[in-house]
């Protein structure tokens, strides 16, 4: 599967990004924004990266997910291509509406964060696999917890649709949740005040998933905290062997869940 890695201006994490796709056997290439949209026909699946694209100007992803690329990538979503968004790509998903996308419009929005840490966020956190309809989700089991780092400074789910939230239930389109280390959805474990603890969601489809956390950052065993939880002891018990530190860690079973489209 080949995969178009975009790189905006202010985009920031598209080579770790892509060295996590290949670490999972997808052939992953980085594409600047300013190509033509036309030459994306050639990809399988597309990438929108971290970072701080146009210098979160306005509001973060709003300027990005107004250029043409956007809409070549959004017509090949429609037709079935996996589309993943990470933190500053999840909110040009956000602001484009291709997430949540119920309607033909823009329906939630990414704001600042609040609770925990107002201002930006460099912490670990636990997520909870709340719904594994996506193929993104084929290597979770329903149910799974897993620590993953979040950066950034608007992550904060909201919405003035009051049936929004009950739709995406519905839908099944809640993915992933802030929780506990033992998987309570709890307030205490929601780092940024999103609303109903979300971290990640995808369409009605299950083919375009826009993500907050990053799970290019937890894609090797080296890369975890050693102090968390299992994980940590993994890489505890990996300490001097280079080979075991590569081993995957759960940030890669979203890149092999793409893998698997």
């Amino acid at each position: 599967m080949k995969i178009a890695i975009i790189q905006y201006p202010g985009t920031n994490c598209e080579y770790e990004t892509a060295e996590a796709a290949k670490s999972c056997g997808l052939e992953a290439e980085i594409f600047r924004w300013n190509r033509s949209p036309k030459e994306l026909a050639k990809f399988d699946g597309f990438i929108i990266s971290g970072g701080f694209s146009y210098q979160d100007r306005i509001r973060a992803g709003v300027i990005a997910a107004k250029k043409p690329i956007i809409l070549e990538i959004a017509e090949r979503g429609d037709m079935g291509a996996p589309v993943l968004g990470i933190c500053n790509g999840c909110q040009i998903l956000i602001e484009s509406g291709m997430v949540p996308g119920t309607k033909q419009e823009i329906e939630m929005a990414l704001a600042e964060n609040r609770r925990q840490w107002p201002g930006f966020i460099c912490e670990w956190v636990y997520l909870k696999v709340s719904s594994a309809i996506s193929p993104f989700f084929s290597q979770f089991s329903q149910g799974e917890v897993f620590p993953i780092p979040v950066n950034h400074q608007q992550g904060r789910f909201t919405t003035k649709d009051q049936g929004l939230l009950d739709t995406l239930k519905d839908n099944e389109q809640i993915a992933l949740q802030y929780c506990t280390d033992d998987g309570r959805i709890e307030e205490s474990a929601n780092p940024n005040g999103s609303l109903y603890n979300l971290a990640g969601l995808t369409n009605p489809k299950g083919n375009i998933l826009a993500l907050m956390p990053h799970p290019e950052r937890c894609t090797f065993l080296y890369q975890m905290p050693s102090d968390s939880s299992s994980w940590g002891k993994k890489k505890r018990e990996a300490f001097g062997m280079p080979k075991k530190m590569l081993e995957p860690a759960p940030g890669a079973k979203i890149f092999l869940g793409m893998k698997g489209f």
